[in-house]
């Protein structure tokens, strides 16, 4: 029995009239007399009989009054819109799956905009090895960042940022001596990284296409030690314009524009639609937005 039928039986016993019943639930006599038919066929008893000029509850009817009005008055607290949402009164914990080169640019201006808010929230952030494991659909995780797209049809998805995918390499690297063409940018030694330990990818195909290939004489599994390595050897890697500027300059790194033809990293974010309408969630998800805002300088 669904809840429409519950609501209508609750207003006739508790009115005891289909006239008044009507007019209480905002419909007609003849839909409640229809209504109540369908009472009468569940419940395998008349529910309500005429009696003079009025109708008069069974004791099939009189049995369960009280219970199913509290029924009903449970059901519509559970669907009633939840109360005023309040940041400074929240206290959850917000997980958020990213690639590690994501998450040095995200965290800081991410838990800066959250705690001034909602000082008694946490945010955990997931490596990159949960990706496409269900942890949406299970509630592991509350979003993913990372490259726009997901294979899971049910989960939501927006795109944010489109970034040039750039090369770094330590500042006064001989590569800086003259212009980068890709016979220089090939012949350099390179970083790879790759979680899953893979040496050749998007580059090594860009490069086949002019007749060139590349040494990779190191991959580490995260851009955090590419970059530290990049800083204290001669080998180059990889990074998104504009993305961990202030790290790159701490380090000694510089960036340059990589001679090839080569699509832009499409950072995107994806949630579940079991977290769709939660305000908490929905607040979450502005500030993440407006952190990858922050996160990258406007071009």
């Amino acid at each position: 029995m669904d809840l429409d039928l519950l609501r209508v039986l609750d207003v006739l016993l508790q009115e005891g009239s289909v006239t008044r019943a009507a007019e209480r639930l905002g419909s007609s006599p003849a839909a409640v007399s229809r209504t109540l038919a369908r009472l009468r066929r569940a419940a395998g008893d008349p529910l309500l009989v005429r009696a003079g000029q009025g109708l008069v509850l069974t004791p099939r009817a009189l049995e369960p009054k009280d219970e199913v009005a509290a029924l009903v008055h449970r059901a519509e607290r559970i669907l009633r819109p939840g109360p005023g949402f309040a940041p400074a009164e929240l206290r959850r914990t917000f997980t958020v799956q990213a690639a590690d080169l994501v998450v040095g640019g995200l965290a800081a201006p991410l838990t800066a905009r959250v705690l001034a808010e909602a000082p008694q929230v946490n945010v955990v952030f997931l490596p990159e090895s949960v990706e496409e494991s269900g942890a949406l659909r299970d509630g592991r995780a509350d979003l993913e960042l990372g490259a726009a797209g997901h294979r899971d049809t049910e989960t939501l998805t927006e795109p944010l940022l489109a970034l040039p995918i750039v090369g770094v390499a330590r500042r006064g690297h001989p590569l800086f001596d003259g212009p980068i063409d890709a016979q220089r940018f090939a012949a350099a030694g390179h970083i790879g990284v790759s979680r899953r330990g893979k040496r050749h990818g998007p580059i090594d195909s860009a490069l086949a296409r002019l007749g060139l290939t590349r040494r990779v004489p190191v991959v580490v599994p995260g851009h955090p030690s590419a970059l530290a390595l990049a800083a204290g050897s001669e080998l180059v890697t990889l990074a998104v314009a504009g993305w961990l500027g202030p790290l790159m300059d701490s380090l000694g790194l510089r960036t340059f524009p990589i001679p090839l033809e080569l699509p832009p990293i499409e950072l995107g974010l994806a949630w579940h639609p079991r977290t769709a309408a939660d305000p908490a969630q929905r607040w979450f998800r502005e500030h993440v937005k407006a952190a990858v805002r922050e996160a990258v300088p406007a071009r």
